[in-house]
């Protein structure tokens, strides 16, 4: 990371950043081009390890391209607030806060109670809702989780 005043390492400012995050970017290589594909997604912290939980129709080129290499890289952003610059100074001194959280991991598919504790999962994080699957409910959808290797954040501010 090349601005290491703005890298988050409190595990506790990571899992609120997370928590108030809805999207997850995934991407994904198909031959020559990149593919990326906004998510919205489940997390659960199994010790300090990070796993992401997603939900998608069980045909189409993002099943197909994990299922063919089972890895993905990641990227989820929010807090956005435009940080204007002083009346009378270069717009070139406008900044912007953000928090964003870039990474890679391996990517396992779910079936029988891990698939409905994945939709749960994604449920409470995306709606607050603490709710169960039966097998058959989740048997309509594909579910992967996405176990990270590595993930940095990074986070800048704006002072009101």
């Amino acid at each position: 990371m090349r601005r290491r005043d703005r890298e988050v390492t409190d595990p506790i400012r990571i899992r609120e950043i997370i928590g108030q995050i809805k999207v997850c970017r995934l991407g994904l290589c198909d031959k020559n081009e990149a593919y990326i594909v906004p998510l919205n997604f489940g997390v659960e912290w199994k010790d300090e390890t990070l796993r992401l939980y997603f939900h998608s129709s069980r045909h189409g080129r993002k099943i197909d391209l994990l299922k063919a290499s089972l890895w993905a890289s990641f990227e989820m952003d929010g807090f956005h607030q435009l940080d204007p610059a002083p009346s009378g100074v270069s717009l070139c001194n406008y900044g912007y806060g953000y928090a964003c959280v870039m990474g890679r991991g391996n990517v396992r598919f779910m079936e029988g109670e891990e698939k409905a504790k994945g939709l749960a999962l994604l449920m409470l994080h995306q709606a607050g809702l603490d709710c169960s699957f039966s097998e058959k409910e989740a048997s309509a959808v594909e579910v992967f989780c996405l176990t990270a290797e590595t993930y940095s954040v990074k986070e800048r501010v704006v002072n009101a």
